[in-house]
């Protein structure tokens, strides 16, 4: 997965453009049956149209000298993304109106976009912005802005049930590593390992799309099919450091997709950070949006917009690390492992089962025997057909992964049966 972003980390990406048709290409390297798709410039979706796309091929500030000051050559962030092109020489005082940087973060070159109000502008770390001198300054940005495409993609890997888990990242960022390309990984790396399955009961659905504008497009044109499918959702971002964990919930708090993303960061790490729905910022927001209400929530390490590095170029591949991404990873594919299993259960008949003669008790009664039995004892105690199984293991007290075999051998031994999802 590392070198998987550092492979994704040069491309300059934006919500529409070349760079998200790479970056969609190499995922289709690795999901051969990926199928992307392209919207037209000035679609309608819900509230939203889709802007023009952009291009840009370079752009950089010189001096009166001919040093080329600042240059995308040298980081993608330096132009504003959607700047409109220019070439054209002006004073420093005039310059500095398009001018953007960090003044509690000197070294850093910030992240600025401006898709939906024509404008240009140059990034730049501010200890440099500092150090300019008066003077003239020639200011070129090769862009174009015009009637093309909105990429994206999907991947359906159906399962024994209609049933959906909805994965959705955004591919939309140039290089940040955190931010933008450690979603794409564990996402993938997550399909693989669905795919090399023999049998799936559910069936799961991963989405690359720009953020935002992409989750719209992608809801305008499936939106009654998810909601009729889609059991538990997760958008996958910001998961590649190794500082921590934090948890997004949906808007309601309470749907499946909490209950195991909460579950599974309560029972598996030493602690997180559970934020508030209000504090939302990705592409939670439209797929738990009034009227769409599906029920989608993310794990996350260092949530967006709460570290120091988010959407400026420290945000690079040393802020992430192998560990991080396995970690997210690791914690991700628990949710899976958990809803696939994850229905109600009851007994097949009344009073305890006599475990004994099916081999799963032991037959000589000592102080602790029962203690060897007691989670698969406490299972059956509450297996009464409405409570599923992560609903059990939260009153039982232990890790729903932990029940799931003990619940295939009670099915094969005829004690338990599944009675629904």
């Amino acid at each position: 997965m590392y070198d998987f972003v550092r492979e994704l980390f040069p491309i300059c990406r934006s919500i529409t453009g070349d760079g998200v048709r790479r970056t969609l290409a190499i995922i289709k390297r690795e999901i051969p049956d990926l199928h992307v798709d392209e919207v037209a410039s000035g679609t309608q979706a819900f509230d939203w149209t889709v802007p023009n796309e952009w291009s840009i091929r370079g752009g950089y500030i010189e001096d009166s000298a001919g040093h080329r000051i600042v240059d995308f050559a040298d980081n993608n962030l330096h132009i504003v993304g959607y700047s409109t092109p220019i070439d054209a020489t002006m004073e420093l005082n005039e310059l500095q109106r398009h001018l953007h940087s960090l003044p509690d973060q000197p070294d850093a070159i910030p992240y600025v976009t401006s898709y939906y109000k024509p404008r240009w502008g140059f990034c730049l770390a501010d200890r440099q912005r500092k150090s300019l001198k008066p003077g003239k300054y020639r200011v070129v940005i090769d862009s174009t802005l015009q009637a093309g495409h909105l990429s994206y993609a999907d991947y359906v890997l159906p399962g024994e049930s209609r049933d959906e888990v909805l994965i959705s990242t955004y591919v939309c960022h140039p290089s940040m590593a955190n931010n933008e390309l450690s979603g794409p990984a564990v996402a993938v790396w997550l399909a693989k390992s669905l795919m090399s399955l023999t049998t799936r009961r559910l069936t799961y659905r991963f989405v690359f799309v720009p953020e935002t504008i992409g989750s719209i497009v992608y809801l305008s044109r499936h939106l009654e099919y998810l909601q009729q499918h889609v059991i538990a959702g997760f958008v996958i971002t910001c998961v590649g450091d190794d500082r921590g964990y934090s948890l997004m919930p949906s808007r309601e708090g309470t749907t499946l997709a909490d209950r195991v993303a909460e579950h599974v960061l309560q029972h598996h790490v030493d602690n997180f950070t559970k934020y508030s729905f209000l504090q939302r910022g990705s592409d939670e927001r439209q797929y738990c949006s009034v009227g769409v209400d599906l029920p989608v929530t993310s794990i996350m390490r260092s949530k967006y917009a709460a570290y120091d590095e988010y959407h400026t170029s420290l945000d690079n591949m040393d802020l992430i690390s192998p560990q991080g991404l396995s970690g997210a990873y690791r914690l991700y594919s628990l949710c899976l492992r958990i809803l696939e299993a994850n229905r109600c259960y009851r007994t097949s008949g009344p009073c305890e089962p006599q475990l004994g003669r099916r081999g799963l008790y032991p037959t000589l009664s000592t102080k602790d025997s029962a203690a060897q039995v007691r989670s698969m004892m406490n299972f059956l105690a509450y297996a009464d057909g409405q409570r599923d199984l992560l609903a059990i293991a939260e009153i039982i007290g232990v890790p729903a992964v932990e029940l799931i075999p003990l619940a295939e051998q009670l099915l094969q031994a005829d004690v338990l049966v599944a009675v629904s999802r």
